[in-house]
This record gives structure tokens, C-alpha cells and sequence, in this order.
């Protein structure tokens, strides 16, 4: 899948998701069911959006599909960073350590600034609503 079909997969719901995936790997109905271990009529449930499974199938099922439980369950703004960043850390990853450091420390310095920027905007609102 690409960049922009992964973004339009991720913002399916699961009855959409499990079904496309099941298409996309030539699986009928019977076949998942019987990879997962349930009974076809639940795959035809989950793929109506006429019950949700437990942990344990959707388990069963990433594992079945080949794919993580993650992008069964999880809209793309849910989970993890996007494809540039999971690059990006991926290649951090591979550096020395003290370079890794580094990296973490200004890292940790730009989310501590974001996340300052933002409480006193809020307390910015809420003492211009009280002056209200």
C-alpha cells in the first residue's frame, strides 16, 4: 500500500478494514474463519458491524491477516507516528547511542516547550473569559 491508500484505509471503520484486508489477501469468508479459529457466521457479524470481537480474535485475525492488531483496530490519528517520522526514528535508530542521546534530549526539550505553550494559552482563555 501506499502513502496516500494507507491513509485511506486507515480511516475505515473495522467492519471495512477487516473486510478489505480479507479481500485484498483472496480470503473468503470460511477461509478467514477457519485461520482464526471462529465460526464464519462470526467473520460475517464482524464484517457487518453487527458485533465487535474480543482481544483474543482480534488477535487471531491480525494474525490470520498478517498484519498487526493495531491497523485493525486503530484510526491513523490513534496510533503512532506518521510514515515521515517512523522514518525518521527508524534511521535515529541506527546511530551511536550518544547520538541517540541527543536526539532524545531535544526531543523531550521541544514536547516539554509545546506542551508550556499550550497551558498558557489556556490559562490565557480563561482569564480573558472571566474579564468577559
Amino acid at each position: 500500500m501506499t502513502s496516500s491508500s494507507t491513509t485511506w484505509f486507515l480511516n475505515m471503520q473495522f467492519p471495512e478494514r477487516l473486510t478489505t484486508l480479507r479481500k485484498a489477501r483472496g480470503l473468503t469468508q470460511q477461509m478467514l474463519a477457519d485461520m482464526a479459529g471462529v465460526a464464519v457466521l462470526q467473520i460475517r457479524r464482524y464484517e457487518g458491524g453487527n458485533s465487535q470481537p474480543t482481544l483474543d480474535v482480534i488477535r487471531r485475525l491480525a494474525i490470520a491477516l498478517g498484519v498487526s492488531a493495531d491497523m485493525l483496530v486503530f484510526d491513523e490519528q490513534e496510533r503512532g507516528p506518521d510514515e515521515q517520522l517512523r522514518y525518521q526514528f527508524e534511521t535515529i535508530s541506527r546511530m551511536p547511542q550518544y547520538e541517540q542521546d541527543v536526539i532524545r534530549e531535544l526531543l523531550d526539550a521541544m514536547i516539554i516547550k509545546n506542551q508550556v505553550t499550550g497551558a498558557i494559552a489556556r490559562v490565557a482563555q480563561g482569564a480573558a473569559k472571566e474579564e468577559s
